[in-house]
């Protein structure tokens, strides 16, 4: 894995094979997603947070590129070790809060706003429909943020009233919210 762009443009991590709980999002499809981003989103005066944050990819991109607030979440253990890990070496912990704990019970719980949200949970997670009802539900979205959500083929978001668009990018399909109302 790499960092595309930024400080750590190039900088490749590699997390460790056994074991390892989560799917990362690939460089190809993480390139086409921020290519688009770069358009969007004023990465420097941006709060972020990355859910099922996995190896933390999402994170460190934002950081490399400017952000200076980014909040990721996972329940699995060995990937937070991992983050904590990489962030020292980046040498960013001071710019990224590493939360061990159930994605729907922080966004539940969570009395933060963000100005971007991402979401990368396992494609067969049985309840990744729901998460763009749990994100509206709260006030964890800014009214001028953006939710971009990973899933595959099997989810069709197309529908839900607060569906901006969606990119696919080989298996990946990234589909973007915003509060529309």
């Amino acid at each position: 894995m790499r960092i595309i762009s930024g400080t750590f443009k190039g900088r490749k991590f590699y997390p460790p094979a056994k074991k390892w709980p989560t799917r990362p999002t690939t460089d190809y499809a993480k390139e086409g997603l921020f290519n688009m981003l770069m358009n969007e989103i004023d990465f420097e005066e941006t709060k972020m947070l990355d859910l099922f944050g996995g190896t933390g990819n999402h994170c460190y991109e934002f950081i490399s590129r400017g952000c200076n607030d980014a909040t990721y979440v996972d329940k699995f253990g060995l990937a937070v070790k991992f983050v904590h890990q990489i962030a020292g070496e980046l040498e960013v912990s001071d710019k990224i809060n590493v939360v061990k704990y159930d994605v729907f019970k922080y966004v539940a719980k969570c009395t933060e706003t963000y100005d971007y949200i991402f979401a990368g949970p396992p494609y067969a997670l049985p309840t990744l429909d729901k998460l763009p009802d749990e994100i509206f539900a709260t006030n964890i979205l800014s009214k001028d943020g953006l939710f971009v959500l990973e899933h595959d083929h099997t989810n069709d978001f197309s529908d839900h009233p607060n569906f901006l668009k969606q990119r696919s990018y080989g298996s990946a399909i990234f589909a973007f919210f915003a509060h529309l109302k």
